[in-house]
């Protein structure tokens, strides 16, 4: 996949280097023939043009498939969408977790508005200029889809008549031993406050402080070193301290203090010790002062990857986890995350403990860095698959508004996510608000607020 999106990081930059130089090379041909000022005149409307239509990060075309596979244990019924109801030709079972494969066509419009697809009370947004399978979240509407109230309409977009329900059933996994691997503090929360917040029995384990790119801290006149020590050390204490508006208590969470991007060096070099990048530290201990139990890599600080694997196991062991919740290796593409779930995996193989699931989730996207798309409070449809993934089941909880607004103060409390927006992305927000239509929620900037606080969580059900 990372290649794949290299492929297509090139031909977007190309793409625009020559867009740039015909937009050059028209405002050349004005000035020498036309008239010089009217040069200026064009370019805000070029550039306002481009900051509502042209400025995402979408790297893939909206005309292709998605590409899943659901495992033989997902029941797939035919079915029609016909003035607004979805026929089954088929009995739908007892699931918790429902998934509906449909064709999306953009309209007109739908170059210029977010396509959206209305489920019941739900919204579900897409691609501009969609056309291609796409994959509607369906969770928590069973009972009215079973009794025929379910209503379907799109706007901006035609929903094609065919469809393909996969219908999918798990355990309980609120009521068994839950823990959860966060590379950062903030991922447990943004991927799954809404599940720990109900659990009868989780944990939480942070691997690295998240040092790095305290720029923002500088104005409080720290150099950068001193600037990255503060980040990590207000990020270390949000990672035990925000899990307790959910319920969890501090002797629930752990903080390992490893060093924020260099999970994957220290995988490649297992015995030798990784510092921080930015703020010169090279002692774990000190981001370990609130934890509740005494972990092997406390007895020399060192931040090596033999280190974190004695760490996990030892976790492991303490917590005996049934479930546990970490990054997906295949669709997160982010470096830390991916070797979190590689530590993770290898400490099961070489520890004593071994748990029976793990359920995977994305805070990142290779290949489309506004997914979930639409507004905060919607579904979550599934990300984009281009490329085809594992055919793992999925279990998709839902949240209530209550638990909704919960999240998002959770989200409010983490330093990292309170910097405040650049200039250019506010006036980047305000264009769009009033060309494309895009709303952003008043309970904060960061494009996390809109992005995790929804209506489902999602995870990728893999058995151990």
């Amino acid at each position: 996949m990372d290649a794949r999106k290299q492929k297509l990081l090139r031909e977007h930059r190309r793409q625009k280097r020559i867009a740039l130089l015909a937009v050059l090379v028209v405002l050349a041909v004005i000035g020498t023939t036309v008239s010089f000022w009217l040069i200026p005149v064009l370019l805000v409307p070029g550039w306002i043009a481009h900051e509502a239509w042209f400025a995402d990060h979408l790297f893939y075309r909206p005309q292709e498939d998605y590409r899943y596979e659901f495992p033989p244990d997902a029941v797939p019924l035919a079915g029609r969408i016909e003035r607004g109801c979805l026929h089954l030709a088929g009995e739908l079972p007892d699931a918790d977790t429902l998934i509906l494969e449909v064709q999306l066509a953009a309209t007109w419009a739908g170059r210029l508005r977010d396509p959206q697809v209305y489920i019941g009370d739900d919204r579900q947004d897409f691609e501009r200029s969609v056309c291609g399978r796409r994959y509607l979240n369906l969770s928590g509407h069973r009972e009215a889809l079973h009794e025929g109230l379910l209503r379907f309409d799109s706007r901006y977009c035609r929903l094609g008549a065919e469809a393909k329900l996969y219908a999918m059933r798990s355990p309980d996994y609120m009521q068994k031993r839950v823990l959860i691997i966060a590379p950062h503090a903030d991922d447990a929360e943004l991927a799954a406050f809404g599940v720990y917040s109900q659990a009868s029995d989780v944990a939480i384990v942070t691997l690295t402080q998240g040092e790095i790119e305290a720029d923002n801290y500088r104005r409080l006149g720290l150099d950068p070193a001193a600037a990255a020590r503060l980040k990590g050390r207000l990020r270390s204490w949000d990672s035990i301290a925000v899990p307790l508006w959910g319920g969890v208590p501090q002797e629930r969470c752990v903080q390992l203090g490893y060093y924020c991007l260099q999970l994957p060096a220290m995988a490649a070099e297992p015995e030798r010790a990784f510092s921080s990048r930015e703020s010169g530290e090279t002692d774990i201990r000190p981001a370990r002062v609130h934890n509740p139990l005494q972990l092997p890599g406390d007895l020399n600080g060192q931040p090596t990857w033999q280190n974190l694997q004695a760490d996990l196991r030892a976790l492991l062991a303490h917590f005996r986890p049934e479930v546990v919740i970490t990054p997906h290796p295949e669709l997160d593409p982010h470096a830390d995350h991916v070797a979190a779930t590689r530590a993770l995996r290898q400490a099961i193989e070489e520890g004593e403990w071994k748990p029976s699931t793990l359920l995977l989730y994305a805070n990142h996207l290779h290949d489309n860095d506004r997914w979930p798309m639409g507004p905060a409070g919607c579904g979550v449809a599934l990300p984009p698959a281009i490329e085809p993934l594992p055919a793992d089941r999925l279990w998709s909880p839902t949240l209530d508004a209550e638990t909704r607004l919960n999240k998002a103060m959770a989200l409010a409390m983490h330093h990292d996510l309170q910097v405040p927006l650049p200039l250019k992305k506010r006036l980047r927000r305000t264009i769009q608000r009033v060309l494309a239509g895009r709303r952003w929620p008043t309970t904060g900037d960061d494009e996390f607020f809109r992005k995790a606080v929804r209506r489902h969580e999602l995870f990728w059900v893999r058995e151990l």
